[in-house]
């Protein structure tokens, strides 16, 4: 149903934002391949979730079966963009991952556009041009200066098109399942095929420190429940094509999260690319708002 205080679901975005945010430093100190990291991520959220979701289908929330697939393919889809980006890591600088992978909101404007006919007023496009110029001057300096274009940089633009996937099918799913019941199927079916990948890969499951795997519990209880609990929440009152681009703040909060943690100080230019990213992400909130876009509501907890 609807939901009558409107500022909930920005509230909603903004600690998905935050918790997010955090997932680069999970993977960063823990001791294990960044796909091992997802999996255990995606396993420990399942484990919480499904069961919940589970219980819940016994009472009074009643979804059609067909769309229970939904969640599940934008799982997939989360899956791959996991396992692209965390190997793209390993081929090209984390710079140039996280600006490759953050262009996912012009995908999603283009389809929004293109597909849905979603109308995209001017303050939209310029709204986020300043989030691609604030991106790239937080994390493009090495780009802009070695512009070849690697295996790491291709499997970072790969994932940015799942990225962005996983917005739109979410957004689609959220018409019909609530959202606790779209964060567990998309945990589960994440979960499932990174297990597959690792098993593909040859990546190894066990033999990590204590320290290790408490940050696979951490990263799948902050990043994967709340975080992502709190942007399927969102997608199902607020267009995806306002939530990819304030999802681009994510990366840039990391890199603050990141001063007292590895020791690194921003420059000036991350310093105005950050505020450019915010001014940017108002100008796109502002423009939707002004169309006044909303997707339906699923049933359900909201």
């Amino acid at each position: 149903m609807p939901i009558r205080n409107k500022s909930i679901p920005y509230l909603a975005l903004f600690m998905g934002v935050l918790c997010l945010s955090l997932s680069a430093i999970f993977v960063r100190t823990a001791q294990a391949p960044g796909i091992v990291t997802s999996f255990y991520r995606m396993t420990t959220a399942s484990i919480i979730l499904l069961p919940i979701v589970l219980i819940r289908s016994r009472g009074r929330i009643q979804i059609e079966k067909r769309w229970l697939l939904v969640p599940l393919a934008a799982g997939f889809i989360t899956a791959l963009d996991h396992s692209a980006w965390s190997t793209a890591v390993a081929y090209t600088s984390i710079a140039n991952a996280n600006l490759i992978n953050f262009i996912a909101p012009v995908w999603v404007a283009l389809v929004s556009w293109l597909f849905w006919k979603q109308k995209l007023p001017g303050w939209f496009w310029i709204g986020l041009t300043l989030v691609i110029a604030g991106m790239s001057s937080v994390f493009g300096s090495n780009l802009f200066l070695h512009p070849a274009f690697s295996k790491g940089d291709f499997l970072a633009l790969l994932s940015s098109f799942f990225f962005a996937g996983y917005y739109l099918v979410t957004q689609k799913a959220r018409s019909r399942v609530d959202a606790l019941t779209s964060t567990g199927l998309i945990a589960g079916g994440s979960a499932l095929t990174l297990l597959l990948i690792c098993l593909i890969s040859g990546a190894s499951l066990t033999g990590y420190s204590a320290s290790t795997w408490l940050l696979f519990i951490a990263a799948g209880l902050i990043s994967q429940v709340c975080g992502y609990f709190c942007l399927t929440y969102a997608l199902g009152h607020i267009p995806a094509s306002i939530v990819s681009p304030t999802m681009v703040a994510s990366p840039v909060i990391a890199a603050l999260l990141a001063i007292p943690i590895a020791g690194e100080n921003l420059t000036i230019f991350q310093i105005v690319g950050g505020i450019l990213v915010f001014l940017g992400i108002y100008m796109v909130n502002r423009a939707q708002a002004e169309i006044g876009t909303n997707p339906p509501v699923a049933a359900g907890i909201e």
